[in-house]
């Protein structure tokens, strides 16, 4: 008799392995992971996934036990290839193929000639102004500064000494900085912790100076125009025509209502035909310590099928979780015929409007703290620089960085 309690303890034992090794943890900073775990449970019986919020598994990844899938922001840094394992075996025939992704988004993940990630989704910026003024614009996909530039000087009316209406300042939009810094080739990149072009940083700074004085006069009506009329959203001092520009990513711009995108239209913003990916892009992989290797590779092959990416955003849509959130996890699907040709079904703004792939300019490897470093230094300084006529040497970035590092090791 003790001999079959033994036996029966050791094969229940083995089923609860094997019914562990089937499922697969997911690790996340996006909750729609949520709804695709869910999806992806009821669609299948061979395996499952249990999908975790974690703030930023980036930097959890060495602290505690591994999850068998990671599906964040920031995770190709100096340290991807030591936590996470290749994922070419699930490339070849009968498999995924390597020509459904955006090449460059794709090329990120790689490390070598082997591939360690797999992106997700991305987003790109905009400028988003009403519909009656889209013939005043020379392109129909994108526009660049020098145009913003002319548009906004052309739109400027002033009155007893004040603007009324004001076309459109780089510094209402501290991310809008950024991304002038960027395609001026401030080149952030992960460097113990952050490295950067200081000149060509500092060149997008003296560009947005010379933009406030040359098209706004000068910083203080500016500011005074800023302050009296933008208690309002953009989206609404654009349909009243107080402004004729506003920044907003695509995540932003396409979780919009229906009733304030009716009135709006929108251009992809591009410099010297390079349109910027946003620093946060998702990307996928499983760690080197995944225990549950077989679900983790079975619920990326699935995910990344293009009929299941369709299903995903019916699914979103059927459940109202589209109204907010955009796309694949909050962005444009990386798989190339996703984006192209079925989010115009659920997005018809986006119909023939996704600019070439290869005017894609892709952010450096960032580090994992990124989001902190560009939150409380990055993004504080732009905004402080923009505002001064001439660098503060005893307030650069660099002494900015080392302060906050400082305080926070």
């Amino acid at each position: 008799m003790r001999i079959l309690h033994i036996c029966v303890l050791l094969a229940a034992v083995l089923c609860l392995s094997c019914e562990e090794s089937r499922t697969a943890i997911i690790w996340t900073d996006r909750s729609e992971f949520a709804l695709y775990g869910e999806y992806f449970n009821t669609a299948q019986n061979q395996y499952k996934v249990s999908v975790r919020y974690v703030e930023f598994p980036s930097t959890e990844l060495g602290k505690s036990n591994s999850p068998d899938i990671v599906a964040a922001s920031w995770l190709k840094n100096s340290s991807t290839s030591v936590y996470f394992r290749t994922l070419d075996s699930l490339f070849g025939a009968k498999k995924l193929s390597r020509n459904i992704f955006y090449p460059r988004l794709f090329t990120i993940g790689s490390i070598d000639r082997k591939q360690y990630l797999l992106p997700v989704s991305f987003n790109i910026p905009a400028l988003i102004f009403s519909r009656d003024y889209g013939n005043d614009l020379s392109n129909q996909f994108t526009v660049d500064f020098e145009e913003m530039k002319k548009l906004s000087k052309n739109y400027n009316i002033m009155t007893r000494g004040a603007y009324t209406r004001m076309g459109f300042s780089p510094r209402w939009n501290e991310n809008f900085l950024l991304i002038t810094s960027v395609l001026h080739g401030a080149a952030f990149k992960e460097e113990d912790p952050l490295g950067w072009n200081a000149n060509a940083l500092e060149d997008s700074m003296i560009f947005v100076n010379n933009w406030t004085n040359e098209i706004n006069s000068n910083m203080q009506l500016e500011d005074d125009f800023f302050f009296k009329y933008f208690f309002e959203p953009p989206e609404k001092l654009i349909q009243s025509g107080r402004i004729l520009f506003s920044y907003m990513e695509s995540c932003e711009l396409f979780t919009l209502s229906e009733e304030k995108k009716r009135h709006l239209d929108f251009r992809w913003v591009i410099n010297q035909n390079n349109i910027p990916v946003t620093e946060d892009s998702v990307y996928i992989g499983i760690p080197k310590k995944a225990k549950s290797q077989e679900a983790a590779r079975a619920f990326i092959q699935w995910f990344f099928k293009v009929e299941n990416q369709r299903l995903l955003l019916e699914h979103s849509r059927a459940y109202r979780t589209n109204e907010n959130t955009f796309g694949i996890c909050g962005g444009f699907s990386s798989l190339t015929s996703v984006t192209e040709h079925i989010y115009p079904l659920f997005y018809p703004e986006l119909l023939g409007r996704m600019p070439p792939s290869e005017n894609f300019m892709l952010h450096n490897m960032l580090p994992g703290n990124w989001m902190e470093i560009k939150k409380r230094v990055v993004l504080p300084y732009l905004s402080e620089r923009a505002r001064s006529e001439n660098l503060n040497e005893a307030n650069t970035l660099e002494r900015r960085l080392s302060d906050w590092m400082r305080m926070n090791r």
